[in-house]
C-alpha cells in the first residue's frame, strides 16, 4: 500500500518522462542503433515502471495517473519486442528458405483451421449435389460456365482439342497469377473483420471446389478431375489456405487475446509476419499460373498418370519446404522470427 500518492508520483515521475523520452527518441529515428548503456537504461525504466504500475494498482485514488502509465508501459513492452529485422538488409534466400517456412510454421494452428474451414465447405458442395445436382447451375459464377455443361461431354471435347504449345499461355498464366493472387489478398484483408468474411471467404471457394469435384467424380470423370486440377492445385490451394490463415492471424490481433497492447500495437507485432506469409504466397501462385497455364489445361488419358505423378511429387515438395526448411538452426533465429502473436 502506497501511503502517500502524492509524494510517490513526484517521485517516480521524472524516470517515467524519461522513458517516455527513450521512445520517443527511438519513435523519431527508426533506423538509429541505441547504444548499449541507453538499451540498458531502458530496460530499467521499464521495469520501474511496471513495478510502479502494480504499486498503483493496490491504491483507489488517481485512474487517470494509473490508466496512463498502463499505456506508457504497454508502449515500452511493444518497443522491447518490435523486430528489427528491418535493420539488416534484405536477403532473399534467407527469407525464401527460413523466415519463409518458420512464419507458416510459427502460425500452423490458423493454416489448420482456414484449411478445415476450405474443406467443410467443400464437404456441404458435394452435399448439395447428392441432395439436388439441379442446384449446380445456382452456385456456380458464370466465369466457370464451362462446368455447367456435363463433365462427359467436356473431356470428350477437351480431349479431342489439339495442343497449341505455347500460343496465348503467357497472357493466360499472367491473368491466372493476378486473379489468384487478389483472392489470397482479399482472404488475408477480411481478417479486419474480426475473421468473419475470411471464414466465409474460404468457405464459398471450397463451396465451389466440392460441387465440380462431386460432379465429375459422379459422372465418372475422376480421373481427369485429379489429371485436371492436382498439378496446379497442389501449389495454388495451399497458397489460397495460407491467405487464409494470415487473414486469421489478424482476426486474433484484432480481438487481442492474451494482450493488453491497443490494437495498433497489436497489428504493428504480426506486420512483418502477414507481409511474410503473402509473399510467400504469392510466388506460389506464380508457379501454380504457370502450371495451370503449360501443363494442367492439356488433356488426353496418356498423359493423366504423368500429371498426376507431377502433382504429387508437388505436395510432397511443398510439405517438405514448409515442415522442415530452416528448422536445423530455428531455436538460433532472431528474436523477430520468434516472436509470437
Amino acid at each position: 500500500m502506497i501511503l502517500d500518492l502524492d509524494q510517490f508520483i513526484l517521485r517516480e515521475r521524472p524516470y517515467w518522462d524519461e522513458l517516455q523520452g527513450l521512445m520517443r527518441l527511438q519513435d523519431n529515428q527508426p533506423g538509429r542503433a541505441a547504444p548499449l548503456d541507453e538499451a540498458r537504461r531502458f530496460l530499467y525504466l521499464y521495469q520501474r515502471a511496471s513495478a510502479d504500475l502494480v504499486k498503483l494498482k493496490t491504491f483507489a485514488g488517481d485512474v487517470e495517473v494509473r490508466n496512463w502509465l498502463e499505456n506508457l508501459v504497454a508502449r515500452a513492452y511493444s518497443h522491447l519486442h518490435e523486430r528489427r529485422a528491418e535493420r539488416v538488409p534484405f536477403q532473399p534466400w534467407r527469407w525464401l528458405t527460413r523466415t519463409f517456412p518458420r512464419t507458416f510454421r510459427r502460425h500452423w494452428q490458423a493454416f489448420a483451421l482456414s484449411t478445415a474451414i476450405f474443406w467443410l465447405g467443400g464437404a456441404l458442395g458435394a452435399v448439395i449435389m447428392a441432395w439436388n445436382p439441379e442446384l449446380k447451375t445456382q452456385f456456380i459464377p458464370a466465369q466457370f460456365s464451362h462446368t455447367h455443361e456435363s463433365p462427359s461431354k467436356r473431356v470428350e471435347r477437351e480431349e479431342k482439342q489439339e495442343f497449341d504449345a505455347f500460343e496465348g499461355r503467357q497472357t493466360f498464366s499472367s491473368y491466372l497469377w493476378v486473379n489468384n493472387t487478389r483472392v489470397t489478398l482479399l482472404t488475408m484483408v477480411c481478417g479486419i473483420t474480426y475473421g468473419v468474411l475470411t471464414v466465409l471467404l474460404l468457405f464459398s471457394n471450397g463451396l465451389l471446389i466440392g460441387i465440380i469435384g462431386y460432379d465429375y467424380i459422379a459422372d465418372g470423370q475422376g480421373v481427369f478431375l485429379t489429371a485436371w486440377l492436382l498439378p496446379h492445385g497442389s501449389w495454388e490451394l495451399p497458397a489460397i489456405f495460407i491467405g487464409g490463415q494470415a487473414g486469421l492471424v489478424i482476426a486474433r490481433a484484432m480481438f487481442g487475446w492474451g494482450t493488453n497492447l491497443r490494437l495498433r500495437q497489436r497489428l504493428a507485432r504480426i506486420r512483418d509476419d502477414l507481409l511474410t506469409l503473402v509473399g510467400g504466397a504469392a510466388l506460389m501462385l506464380v508457379w501454380a499460373g504457370l502450371v495451370e497455364s503449360f501443363l494442367s489445361q492439356y488433356h488426353g488419358p496418356q498423359i493423366y498418370p504423368w500429371k498426376i505423378a507431377f502433382g504429387l511429387v508437388q505436395v510432397a515438395v511443398l510439405a517438405g519446404f514448409l515442415g522442415f526448411c530452416g528448422r536445423r538452426d530455428e531455436g538460433d533465429a532472431p528474436r523477430g522470427e520468434r516472436t509470437r502473436v
